[in-house]
């Protein structure tokens, strides 16, 4: 048996999965990210602490698969996107990596806004002007920390997403890439003609020679240092985290969707060689490949979703842990009227409202612990159904189901409530890895452990179908509360 290493390096854990050759995950290992708040707004991650987190998760899962590193035919790597690092030759960063959560550069927007410039960034990139990308991440970095200012002319300064940050510290600093799926998260790419954008490039004023260079998601990027694992291993997959996915649940045709339901909540549609220009506040990225030219994808992304358990379990202490917070819910006829809009960081699509936070509305004196928690769940269900709706309108595709993956995606009751809110069915998959998943499609394609994607897809079976059950008017009654709701927080 060979195997597949995929490392999926997420906003709250960096996790190893070893795939084998009928696509079922044999072993995982987990380890998590520290979160680091410097002020209001701020959100930061350590890249050289999230390094050696990954680092141990694989030697941690090769050695508990009881394997050896001979039988790993390569690796693939997924990551948390738009999260912006800049680090030195050895692989020291200069400073905080700053995370896709974080609003500090919200200013920045304002200005790229009020100069007129939406137009001509979205016209190259498929983006919104909005703080979630990395650019103006890139920039404030290199406006505020002087060691990368004093470095740039030198070459001693490397700029790139956490794939690129792993792929050069995996490769004893020798390999300085990306592909296309995290370069198209940067808002320095060009999506049609596949390449870094002079022109926005100059806007920035980053110079190309700090970025990486860009390839296909399935492609050889290099080999690991004997030491890491004793041996070297081939490096041959890398995609962002959501088109990962997209590409682990096998949607790569036309029409296909999937929605990932992790710290935030991820909507993609593959619209195949159509760029579809939204005018309801999605973007247009590219998706998953292999040696080929990408399709289109047409996105919605939902800042808080999972992170919304994490609020009532952390924060609020009302739940010991995510079971219980589903049995509460589903203890319940409704929420009694609440509404929880969790705009921790602001709203994504189809909102985009930087400034907006967290409301809960139509509390009354019968209003309990458990109805917030109740309706913290449902607001997951809730924002999708509002990124589906734009999704169907924009591309004039009618929407029957739902692939879905990602830890929230376990919970009976969201599942269950996004099928009722939103009218279609909600497939759920065996295998829920999707992402890290998507990473060992992607490297298996690559390395030849799978021949084309058609073979895999006899590895796909379905868990458990989630249909609507809810009648119409109370459907419609419980939408036009939730559109209320989400009016109140955007007009703070």
């Amino acid at each position: 048996m060979k195997y597949i290493l995929s490392l999926d390096q997420g906003t709250t854990g960096s996790r190893a999965v070893l795939y084998g050759e009928d696509g079922k995950p044999v072993a995982i290992a987990r380890r998590d990210v520290k979160q680091i708040y410097p002020r209001r707004g701020w959100v930061e991650h350590d890249a050289l602490d999230i390094w050696n987190n990954q680092l141990d998760a694989a030697r941690s899962v090769i050695a508990d698969s009881g394997i050896s590193a001979d039988d790993i035919l390569a690796i693939g790597i997924a990551n948390q996107r738009e999260t912006a690092v800049i680090w030195d030759k050895g692989g020291q960063p200069y400073a905080g990596a700053v995370v896709w959560q974080c609003r500090r550069t919200s200013p920045m927007c304002d200005s790229l806004k009020e100069e007129g410039l939406e137009d001509y960034i979205y016209d190259r990139t498929g983006l919104k002007v909005d703080p979630y990308f990395s650019a103006t991440k890139f920039r404030w970095l290199m406006d505020n920390v002087p060691a990368i200012r004093a470095n740039v002319a030198g070459g001693n300064v490397f700029i790139g997403t956490m794939d690129s940050y792993l792929l050069y510290m995996l490769t004893g600093c020798r390999v300085h890439a990306t592909d296309y799926t995290n370069a198209s998260r940067t808002m320095l790419f060009n999506i049609h003609e596949l390449k870094w954008d002079s022109g926005l490039l100059s806007l920035f004023r980053i110079p190309k020679s700090v970025l990486p260079k860009v390839y296909p998601s399935g492609h050889l990027y290099g080999y690991t240092t004997p030491e890491l694992f004793g041996k070297r291993i081939p490096i041959c997959g890398i995609a962002g985290d959501q088109q990962a996915a997209l590409f682990g649940m096998l949607c790569t045709r036309a029409g296909d969707i999937k929605s990932t339901y992790g710290t935030g909540c991820f909507t993609l549609m593959n619209t195949g060689n159509r760029n579809i220009i939204s005018k309801r506040g999605l973007v247009t990225t590219l998706s998953a490949c292999v040696d080929s030219r990408p399709d289109y994808v047409l996105e919605g992304s939902v800042f808080s979703s999972g992170a919304v358990i994490t609020w009532l379990r952390e924060g609020l202490r009302a739940a010991t842990d995510d079971a219980e917070c589903a049995a509460i819910a589903q203890s319940l006829s409704d929420s009694g009227g609440v509404y929880l809009v969790p705009a921790f960081v602001g709203l994504g699509a189809p909102h985009w409202d930087s400034e907006a936070r967290g409301t809960i509305v139509g509390i009354t004196r019968g209003t309990t612990r458990e109805h917030i928690i109740r309706a913290a769940q449902e607001s997951a269900a809730y924002q999708v159904m509002d990124v589906l709706r734009a999704l169907q309108a924009d591309t004039g595709i009618k929407i029957d189901s739902l692939n879905v993956d990602g830890g929230l995606s376990c919970n009976d009751f969201v599942m269950q409530f996004q099928a009722d809110i939103s009218g279609i069915s909600v497939v759920r998959p065996v295998v829920k890895e999707s992402t890290s998943l998507g990473a060992a499609y992607l490297a298996g394609l690559t390395i030849g452990m799978w021949d084309n994607i058609e073979q895999l897809r006899d590895n796909k079976q379905a868990e458990k179908i989630f249909t609507p059950d809810m009648d119409k008017v109370e459907r419609s009654k419980f939408i036009l509360g939730w559109e209320k709701a989400v009016r109140q927080t955007v007009a703070k």
